[in-house]
């Protein structure tokens, strides 16, 4: 049997080795290229310059196979590409009550931003002064790649905050910040959220889920108050992808769900091991208390602190 075959792509004639598909001989021709996407993975599409000449044959590939670790072994966790960065402007153009305690603030860009789940960027209302915050998607998972989505609190320690953004405000944001991004491989996933530390880490949960489907995934949300678990449709999404460990707690609350667990959050984390990666969002008690915990068994550990939590 030959070697080589003839194939029509596009009404264009071309010769593939056995075992080639049809992507991986267009690729080959130039007539499609790879396309770089979010969070660093490389997609297959009309790329402004053609790939690289034929790779080898699919079974002389030395890495065709490589496509989960054998037993006994773990993947190390994939550096993210370095993003630059940028400053963008935008218009506040969506306020919206989640819970007693926390809204949710969509801003308009006038142009795109590029960030991984779990970067923050510095953030300036206008008439308000400049917050650190993490982007993230609506609770139903849905977004534009023209928004920034925010989770705020209600009131901060010294009066009303959210009261006092405008509609339609003009908004600078400059980022990505921070270390705490999401980062594909690696053992498994824990995520752990305090307040509205649960923006980065809904965005990071929701990315892996696409990602590394198989990847297994622990989540703990906590909240002061039973009654700000606003994030129950972002719950029910991760169910249905097939995310089983998902625990809440509440550190007070009279109307306490029965699914809410009582007490602080720290106290319902899963037992730690040195494979797991843990990414904890959250005020600085929280976010350190984890990070010791963390430190305590040698895991990886990526904080995201939120003053405003």
């Amino acid at each position: 049997m030959s070697a080589r075959c003839s194939l029509i792509v596009n009404g264009k004639a071309v010769r593939v080795s056995t075992g080639d598909t049809p992507v991986e001989a267009a690729l080959a021709e130039g007539m499609i290229g790879p396309m770089q996407a979010l969070h660093g993975t490389a997609l297959l599409g009309q790329a402004p310059g053609p790939a690289a000449r034929r790779a080898r044959a699919r079974s002389r590939r030395p890495d065709a196979l490589k496509t989960a670790p054998l037993p006994g072994q773990t993947i190390e966790p994939s550096e993210t590409r370095a993003l630059p960065q940028a400053s963008r402007k935008g218009s506040l153009t969506d306020v919206r009550v989640l819970s007693p305690h926390v809204v949710e603030a969509v801003v308009t860009l006038t142009k795109r931003l590029d960030l991984e789940p779990g970067h923050q960027v510095a953030v300036s209302f206008e008439g308000l002064a400049p917050l650190t915050l993490a982007p993230t998607l609506r609770v139903d998972g849905t977004t534009e790649l023209n928004e920034l989505v925010f989770h705020l609190p209600r009131c901060e320690r010294d009066g009303c905050f959210v009261e006092a953004l405008a509609p339609k405000a003009a908004v600078k944001l400059k980022g990505p910040l921070g270390r705490g991004q999401y980062r594909p491989g690696g053992g498994r996933l824990v995520l752990v959220a305090a307040g509205t530390g649960f923006a980065p880490i809904w965005s990071i949960a929701h990315a892996a889920r696409y990602i590394e489907p198989a990847r297994e995934m622990h989540l703990i949300v906590g909240a002061r108050d039973a009654l700000d678990l606003y994030m129950r449709d972002s719950l029910d999404w991760l169910r249905r992808t097939g995310v089983a460990r998902l625990v809440l707690t509440a550190d007070r609350g009279r109307q306490r769900p029965p699914d809410v667990r009582p007490g602080p959050l720290t106290a319902h984390l899963p037992t730690l091991r040195a494979t797991d990666v843990v990414h904890v969002a959250g005020c600085p008690s929280t976010v350190g208390a984890v990070q010791v915990l963390a430190a305590s068994v040698g895991a990886r550990c990526y904080p995201i602190p939120v003053d405003l939590g």
